[in-house]
């Protein structure tokens, strides 16, 4: 059997994950990966610098998504990379994030293996882990949070998804691609009683330059989406967690904000 990386095994393709932006948080066997192969075929949001790290004559093929518009439907994007592989080529399939985090790449994965071709996948630092320690936000903490749950917040039916118990005291929640939809999460998380002052952080850009973190409490969610002009991409983190990323500075801003909603 062939190792991963080497350079003799023709005809397989590394699903990998490029982290959240920052080419310093790529892994080791993430850049051997890269250095290896003779097709990229990456997401839109993959950081340039990223791509440089592929040899000059690798063929970089991008099948950004963008809300509502994809270049390429997923079952596309399963055949291109088959094609290749089936050719001959080391294919690198580079994801944002971790490719098994909202990442589609277990979908990839199971496509290729019923190709009957060799698959290999190389995890990358998700989204949610490297936005949250560049914003000094632990997910869990001793004193706050003994649980963290990752959803998504662009899922069809979004209302039905039964998202009770996920977000509360002692327990974090991290919503991905959740922007455009903030307002009817807010509304959702309420309905199924969370605390309508729980702090809510949003991390736009996480370990991109411009990054920022804007915080508020739940029910002005939505509001702050609008008011800050927040674009993704971001996630978005709800629970007592938020305020120790800005502990000195927010604890007693959030508690007036909390006071106003109940006056």
């Amino acid at each position: 059997m062939t190792s991963l990386l080497d350079p003799s095994a023709r005809g397989r393709v590394i699903l990998v994950g490029a982290g959240p932006g920052d080419p310093g948080l790529l892994t080791l066997k993430a850049v051997e990966a890269l250095r290896s192969c003779d097709v990229v075929v990456h997401d839109g949001l993959i950081d340039p610098r990223v791509l440089d790290y592929a040899p000059e004559h690798a063929q970089r093929i991008s099948v950004a998504k963008k809300r509502a518009r994809h270049t390429l439907p997923q079952e596309a994007i399963n055949a291109l990379i088959i094609a290749h592989v089936r050719s001959g080529s080391i294919v690198v399939r580079l994801k944002g994030g971790d490719p098994f985090v909202f990442g589609r790449g277990g979908e990839e994965v199971e496509e290729v293996r019923a190709a009957g071709l060799p698959v290999e996948v190389i995890p990358g630092v998700s989204a949610a882990l490297g936005c949250a320690a560049e914003a000094m936000l632990p997910l869990t903490h001793r004193d706050w949070s003994s649980a963290v749950s990752f959803v998504a917040g662009q899922c069809k039916g979004l209302s039905e998804q039964d998202w009770s118990g996920l977000a509360g005291k002692g327990r974090t929640l991290v919503i991905y691609m959740g922007v455009a939809n903030a307002g009817a999460i807010a509304d959702k998380l309420m309905a199924d009683g969370v605390d309508p002052a729980l702090p809510v952080a949003i991390i736009e850009k996480g370990t991109l330059p411009g990054h920022r973190a804007v915080r508020t409490l739940l029910a002005d969610l939505g509001d702050m989406v609008e008011r800050e002009k927040v674009e993704s991409p971001a996630i978005i983190v709800v629970g007592e967690v938020v305020v120790l990323s800005d502990a000195e500075n927010r604890l007693a801003t959030l508690a007036s904000q909390a006071e106003a909603m109940n006056a």
